[in-house]
Formats: structure tokens, C-alpha cells, sequence
């Protein structure tokens, strides 16, 4: 794939290829993350076929903010964001996907001595890390960004290398390029997932046997693996989001003391909230947002973004809800869990901005190479209790 004149190279080595040309590679799930070791996989010559009951990105990925940054202060958090905005950078392009330069800002407000103090502690150890970030004042980040009211803010974090996306325009263009180079697209085909060999069997009782089946299937992955006899420590969470008409390009924005993100989009601007911290059904959870959130989260939005008030209206073109996935740790589960079958999910929100790199490295991992081993899906019976806590919060730990 090809972007704004860019080229990338293939993820593994030669005896990687020469593994992959050999296997039969069934993904369920076709979000952000499934698309994308779709894609790797083909281009190492695996015979890969990419299902989803729905269609490509109709699950997690198409009501996702799309936000990407690298502000990350764990060493491997940051390398694997780093990786994901070079290679959103890379693979996007005019007959792809667009990524949007977009600085990403982080802050407390006046007051908030807790937030303030882990976000001077995160920015230091990003620092540390070679992750590019700067610490300002309310005054240094108004004359900054013009566009946000600031006098009320105490620190503000800032990450330079960050950026936005569609996150269903990349699934799909990663998706559509994996089937023109060979992989078989099955959207619409919900699927049972079984072991012991690992295979797929679809609703019309076609079963079909796999070298690998990757479970990538958002908050449905922990249902689908339960009928294999898996079991994972992951809970899918219930999060809202609204699109309200604006005329705001800059920045990327997470209030730590208001609970809110924003960001750019088409029609305006994009802000999130709404994080229930209790378990949700993923067949049974409630797409449309709540009546009270527009109101609710457009009066933070407002007073931090006045463009709104501007525009003469605080309606908001439309609200929706959407899923996320909680772990114990709050890291993810990526990788295999018995012998030929993977897993992918429990991302706190923070899937859509890591699948460049998620993908290639479980690609690499699905044709022999190693895995990531802080986020081995086995370090968990998958019977262990805990609380759902949102993925934007602070923690300098």
C-alpha cells in the first residue's frame, strides 16, 4: 500500500515469509486490529480469511474518536504508539485514509493538585522515555492554542507526534487491500470459534479447520472464546461520544479534571464521555446516547472550546454510544491462548491509536516470531474479579 508518495516495507524476514506462504489464517473480527494483521498477514503470503457478523468496522472501531498519540509514560506503551503514528503516517494517503497532524494536549485545572502533580510526573518520564513532550502554564497554552479557553488551567501536558483518523476509512482501506492482494473477505458471516484444532464454524454449519485463528472481535472476543473453553479476564464497558458543529482545528484535547476528550473532526469538533464503570452486553447494550449527555458534556465542551457558543447553537449533529474493553492491569490481551488460537482485545479504548502496531507485531507473532510479553493473554486465569475502570486517567505509575 501506497500513500502521499510513501511506500512500507513488508513487517518480517524472509523465513517469516516462507512461514507464512504455508498457513491457512482465520481472523474473526474485521475492526481496526483485525484488518491489520489482515493486511501484514497477506503481504507475507498467508492465506488469510477476514470474518465479521457485521461489516468491516461495524463494531467498536466505526464508533471510535480515532485520536492517536504517543503520550504514553511506560516505555513500551510509548514505542508501541510511536510505531502506530509512523505507520499512520506512512500507510495513509489520498486513495487510503487521511491522518491529521493534530498536537495533543493533556491538562489539570486550578485547584486539582493530584492531576497536576501526575501530569508534571507523566510529562518528566516521557521525557525520560525520548517521547517528545512539553510542560506549559495556562498562558503558555493559550498562546498556543488560540482556540481554547485556558485561564482556569493549571499544567497542561503537550505531545507534538499525534495526530487523527477515520478509524473506519483505515479499516477499510486496510481490509479492501488485504482481499485485492488475496485474502477472503467473509462480512456478514457471524462464526463460532472452537480448538483443539483450532476452527471456524459459521452459522450455516460450514466448519472450516485453520494453522491459527485470531479472535479480534472487540467486545464480543470474551463470548466468542467462553464457547471454546477460554476463558479471558476482559469486560466490555459502555462510553459515549458527540459531533457538535464548530469551527475548532486545533488541538487534541483530555480535561483530567473535567473527564472529557476532544478532538477536530469534519463537521466541527468530537468530544467524549459518558465512561459507565460496570460491566456491559455487547448483544444487548444501548447504541443510542443517553438524553441527558449531549447537554451535560456540551456545557464543559463549551466553556473550554466559546467557537461553540459561536456558532449561534449548542445543538450537536448527533451522540452515540459505543463499547470498550477493561482488563485487570488495564493492559491488553495480545497473543495466543492455546495452541493456534490468538487473541486480541481488552485495549481500554486505546485499540483504534495502537492497531498499526498491535497488528504488525501479532502478524509477526502468528508466523513464529515473538510475541509482546507484557500483554501474554495468559497472565490471567480469566476467572479473576475487578473493576471496569475508564482508559483516559491518570496514572504516573
Amino acid at each position: 500500500m501506497t500513500g502521499s508518495g510513501r511506500t512500507e516495507s513488508t513487517v518480517g524476514s524472509d523465513a517469516l515469509a516462507q512461514r507464512g506462504a504455508d498457513l491457512e489464517i482465520a481472523i474473526v473480527g474485521a475492526g481496526a486490529v483485525g484488518a491489520t494483521v489482515a493486511y501484514d498477514l497477506t503481504r507475507e503470503g498467508a492465506n488469510v480469511t477476514l470474518y465479521d457478523r457485521g461489516d468491516v468496522a461495524s463494531g467498536a472501531t466505526g464508533r471510535a474518536a480515532g485520536i492517536c498519540y504517543d503520550a504514553f509514560a511506560g516505555g513500551l506503551d510509548a514505542a508501541i504508539a510511536s510505531e502506530s503514528i509512523e505507520r499512520f503516517r506512512a500507510l495513509s494517503g489520498d486513495d487510503t485514509f487521511p491522518f491529521v497532524e493534530c498536537p495533543y494536549v493533556w491538562f489539570a485545572r486550578d485547584g486539582d493538585t493530584e492531576r497536576a502533580d501526575a501530569i508534571r510526573e507523566q510529562v518528566r518520564r516521557m521525557q525520560d522515555n525520548g517521547v517528545v513532550a512539553l510542560e506549559m502554564d495556562g498562558d503558555a497554552l493559550a498562546d498556543r492554542f488560540p482556540a481554547l479557553r485556558t485561564e482556569d488551567i493549571e499544567v497542561a501536558g503537550v505531545a507534538g507526534a499525534s495526530g487523527y483518523a477515520d478509524p473506519t476509512e483505515y479499516a477499510v482501506s486496510l481490509a479492501t487491500t488485504a482481499a485485492d492482494s488475496g485474502a477472503t473477505l467473509e462480512t456478514e458471516t457471524p462464526v463460532e470459534v472452537r480448538v483443539d484444532p483450532a476452527r471456524v464454524i459459521r452459522t450455516d454449519g460450514d466448519a472450516r479447520e485453520f494453522d491459527a485463528v485470531l479472535v479480534a472481535a472487540g467486545a464480543r472476543t470474551a463470548n466468542l472464546l467462553a464457547d471454546a473453553g477460554v476463558s479471558l479476564a476482559m469486560k466490555p464497558y459502555r462510553v459515549q461520544a458527540l459531533v457538535a458543529g464548530a469551527d475548532f482545528a486545533e488541538p487534541m484535547c483530555y480535561d483530567a479534571t473535567g473527564g472529557f476528550y476532544l478532538r477536530p473532526h469534519a463537521d466541527g469538533l468530537l468530544a467524549g464521555d459518558g465512561t459507565e464503570n460496570r460491566e456491559a452486553d455487547p448483544d444487548a447494550y444501548d447504541r443510542d446516547a443517553d438524553s441527558t449527555f449531549a447537554t451535560d458534556l456540551g456545557e464543559r465542551v463549551a466553556h473550554r472550546v466559546p467557537a461553540i457558543d459561536d456558532t449561534g447553537k449548542r445543538g450537536f449533529d448527533r451522540a452515540w454510544a459505543g463499547l470498550c474493553t477493561a482488563t485487570p492491569d488495564r493492559d491488553p490481551l495480545v497473543g495466543d491462548v492455546r495452541d493456534g488460537l490468538y487473541v486480541a482485545t481488552g485495549f481500554q479504548g486505546h485499540g483504534f491509536m495502537r492497531a498499526p502496531a498491535i497488528g504488525r507485531r501479532l502478524a509477526e507473532e502468528m508466523l513464529g516470531g515473538a510475541g509482546i510479553g507484557a500483554f501474554d493473554p495468559t497472565r490471567f486465569d480469566g476467572d479473576e474479579g475487578f473493576d471496569v475502570l475508564e482508559g483516559l486517567a491518570l496514572d504516573p505509575n
